[in-house]
């Protein structure tokens, strides 16, 4: 196999596959290295349902327009700044392209999923989401000549000065050992290794849930920052939402994200509230709240609403804990309830005038005197049954990863590493330094997925 392959593309989901394919376009052999068996091949790829495209008049399934100053400055807004402007209005501007390619590729795309996500404009949503995307990746890809091999899972690089010289990686039981011209590395985070994940965030990591693949264990990412790749972001910045507290431990996925806290009181295990549930539009602001409930005792949350709101948000996978009164939901969810009663009723004294109330825009409906306050959405709980769901800190994918440049290249502190590139989550770290916005890991992906592609097809040839 030593001179089989021009291109080892290790990781399966949207931007190995996006590497591949432009690779093997451009006319490099190309073999994927995917550590999943086949029925989970793919990583967190499987679980997305869209990709967050600029466009300057309608395209495919998006309405009106979404320029570059915009998406910049919604990035801006959840990242606190904290992205490489390049990097960052690079993935923006090429993003437009990106659609009609993916159509190209075997994507098919759906009118936006209607309620709280209002997203028709921003974001392009997958026909049968990300496992459909995964899928015609795959028969794309293996049309073109692209290898892949399952359960085939990677063990090391080595870096011989500027350039890999080797790829070690196991697959049915044995280990093998190949010297490709040029290696993309496309295989995500280390969210799942809960050792590592502890060493970052400290004991509360122990209680963190995993939204994705349980494969994305970081050993390839280690393997080259040990050997001295140059790295980027903060190993306890990620992108984790507050999912439902009876989701698994790995790979629940997207269906176990809960999109009712804007129209929700959330408290803690003491039924106290911790922050401002109606601070923006829930695709711009879920992101925060996987932090949020780590930082509260036991890394739990909690989501109380009325019966009022229970149809204003997409169903959850779990149906809500029920009860007719606030005293009997507090029993049924384990929260004091007394204190249960006494916050309620502070928030509710503190609402006002809700006749502007408008569920998918920010409508001013806010808090008066309240510590923190609630500054859209605020309506009385008060129309029984009322609902609730336990809120636990879901990762998707860590941001410590490999530092890269516009040609997605990774380097040392020594210069380029001349045939060693990086795509998707495992580089997405240079332009998400804290934060997320929905459907831009996908872009990511794709756009440096594409461009790493080409790079080592230019590199190999």
């Amino acid at each position: 196999m030593t001179s089989q392959f021009d291109i080892a593309v290790i990781g399966g989901g949207n931007a190995a596959l996006c590497a591949a394919m432009t690779a093997a376009e451009a006319g490099a052999r190309v073999l994927i290295l995917e550590t999943a068996p086949k029925s989970y091949r793919g990583g967190n790829s499987r679980h997305t349902r869209n990709f967050r495209c600029m466009h300057g008049g309608p395209l495919g399934p998006l309405v009106d327009s979404y320029g570059e100053e915009e998406y910049f400055a919604d990035l801006l807004k959840v990242t606190s700044g904290k992205t490489d402007e390049g990097l960052a209005r690079l993935a923006i501007r090429t993003s437009e392209e990106c659609l009609p390619w993916m159509e190209a590729h075997g994507v098919r795309f759906q009118p936006s999923l209607s309620g709280t996500l209002s997203l028709a404009r921003t974001n392009a949503f997958f026909m049968g989401g990300g496992k459909s995307l995964v899928n015609a990746y795959y028969r794309t890809a293996e049309s073109l000549g692209v290898e892949v091999l399952y359960e085939a899972a990677v063990t090391h690089l080595e870096l011989e000065g500027d350039r890999i010289a080797w790829v070690d990686y196991t697959h049915e039981g044995a280990t093998h050992r190949i010297e490709p011209k040029a290696v993309i590395v496309a295989s995500g985070g280390f969210q799942a290794d809960t050792e590592w994940l502890t060493r970052a965030w400290g004991p509360a990591a122990e209680n963190f849930l995993i939204r994705g693949t349980p494969y994305n264990r970081g050993v390839v990412l280690a393997d080259l920052l040990e050997q001295g790749v140059s790295q980027v972001g903060d190993p306890t910045q990620c992108h984790a939402v507050a999912i439902d507290g009876r989701a698994p431990k790995f790979d629940g996925g997207i269906v176990t994200r809960l999109d009712c806290v804007p129209f929700s009181i959330v408290v803690n295990k003491d039924a106290e509230r911790f922050y401002d549930e109606g601070e923006d539009v829930w695709p711009k602001r879920y992101a925060i709240w996987g932090r949020l409930v780590a930082a509260q005792p036991d890394q739990v949350g909690y989501v109380i609403i009325d019966a009022k709101s229970l149809e204003l948000f997409m169903p959850s996978v779990f149906p809500p804990i029920k009860a007719d009164t606030l005293e009997e939901l507090a029993d049924k969810m384990g929260l004091p309830p007394a204190k249960l009663r006494a916050t309620v009723e502070a928030f509710n004294a503190a609402c006002g005038d809700t006749s502007a109330f408008h569920p998918t825009e920010l409508d001013g409906v806010a808090t008066t005197g309240l510590e923190p306050p609630k500054t859209n959405w605020a309506r009385p709980i008060t129309e029984p049954p009322f609902y609730g769901y336990s809120l636990r800190t879901g990762v998707t994918f860590t941001y410590l990863g490999l530092k890269v440049d516009e040609t997605a290249q990774c380097s040392t502190e020594s210069g380029p590493i001349r045939n060693l590139w990086a795509a998707g989550e495992t580089m997405a770290g240079s332009i998400l330094g804290q934060g997320y916005l929905a459907g831009f890991g996908m872009t990511i992906g794709t756009v440096f997925g594409r461009i790493a592609g080409r790079e080592a097809a230019a590199y190999a040839a």
